[in-house]
């Protein structure tokens, strides 16, 4: 269900309004595809697959939702070859040797609608998943940019019940501790935050024009090359972990999680697929579990939590290490 996760912390009275109120708001805007000259379209459809109608998953006290987005992406070089031809076609029409930018711009509209229609295609889903309890918004996207427009949506939909209560108030988790930095610090000690391995893959970058990069993979990285790379001033900027034997994922330079895996101690015994033929519900239930036991112990071991500008540390920083203050967008409702 989650492969990746952006993690966002959302308002302390926040309330999730009744699922029939949210799945009411969210078929005002469910997906519908591209129209033959329309670059993009966004909507929300089942996550449960297309065999469903709901789009709302409520999992206990949680909500699961799916955003999907299908683009016409049209090659820059199909847009400049028959901007070109139509430039020199209105020059032979008009007789000027000149075009002005504003024509220029139109030539340029149009081109774009004449080859739309002729694009292929392409459609990608996004699952959103909201823990009200621990007031915790996770979206499966790597990209903040991308994690940051279904939220948005989110923002829009709830904006649409009546009495919905206090905004979401969502911001991307901040730690006291950037994640390279702690990643640094893992790796040059050879000591590993409390609950968790450090696993055999690992990328370091130089932080300068060249980006210099080198990769271990499948390898072992208790070794004084690691240390070496990080001590002449390469950044890591993704570490395999594994929590508590239980679940593995790579943690990014931008507190992000990736090619998160539920380990077979978790998997061991779950037979029963639960109330849907899909295993939907059980996979449901089991991945949020894991996410929510770990989120705590991922922020504590990136030196607490930052709240509201001022870190609420649960553990000492490493030697060494830096605060990361800056601020990050908020997206309200």
């Amino acid at each position: 269900m989650f492969k990746t996760a952006t993690f966002f912390r959302i308002a302390e009275d926040f309330v999730l309004p009744p699922v029939e109120a949210l799945e009411e708001a969210l078929q005002k805007a469910q997906f519908l595809p591209c129209g033959a000259t329309q670059p993009e379209s966004s909507g929300w459809v089942p996550p449960r697959g297309n065999k469903s109608t709901v789009l709302v998953e409520a999992v206990g006290r949680q909500a699961i939702m799916r955003l999907c987005t299908e683009r016409r992406p049209l090659p820059s070089s199909a847009v400049k070859a028959a901007v070109e031809e139509r430039i020199e076609r209105y020059k032979q029409e008009t007789g000027y040797e000149r075009v002005s930018s504003k024509v220029k711009k139109e030539i340029k509209e149009e081109a774009i609608l004449d080859l739309l229609p002729r694009a292929f295609t392409k459609k990608s889903a996004t699952t959103l998943w909201i823990d009200p309890v621990n007031k915790i918004l996770a979206v499966d996207s790597g990209s903040l940019a991308g994690a940051d427009k279904v939220v948005s949506a989110l923002v829009e939909a709830l904006s649409e019940i009546q009495s919905s209560g206090p905004g979401i108030m969502a911001r991307p988790v901040q730690t006291a501790m950037s994640a390279a930095t702690a990643m640094a610090h893992w790796l040059s000690s050879r000591d590993a935050p409390v609950g968790f391995t450090v696993d055999r893959d690992c990328e370091l970058k130089m932080p300068d024009d060249q980006k210099s990069t080198v990769r271990y993979s499948r390898h072992t990285l208790e070794i004084d090359e690691v240390a070496q790379h990080i001590a002449s001033g390469k950044v890591p900027t993704q570490l395999a972990m594994t929590w508590n034997d239980r679940v593995s994922f790579v943690l990014t330079d931008m507190s992000q999680v990736k090619k998160i895996k539920l380990l077979d101690v978790v998997l061991d015994g779950v037979q029963d697929k639960g109330k849907d033929d899909d295993g939907f519900d059980t996979d449901a239930a089991i991945v949020t579990g894991e996410l929510s036991a770990l989120i705590p112990d991922l922020l504590e071991a990136l030196g607490g939590e930052m709240v509201g500008g001022e870190s609420t540390p649960q553990t000492e920083a490493p030697p060494g290490s830096s605060t990361d203050t800056g601020k990050k967008p908020v997206i309200e409702s």
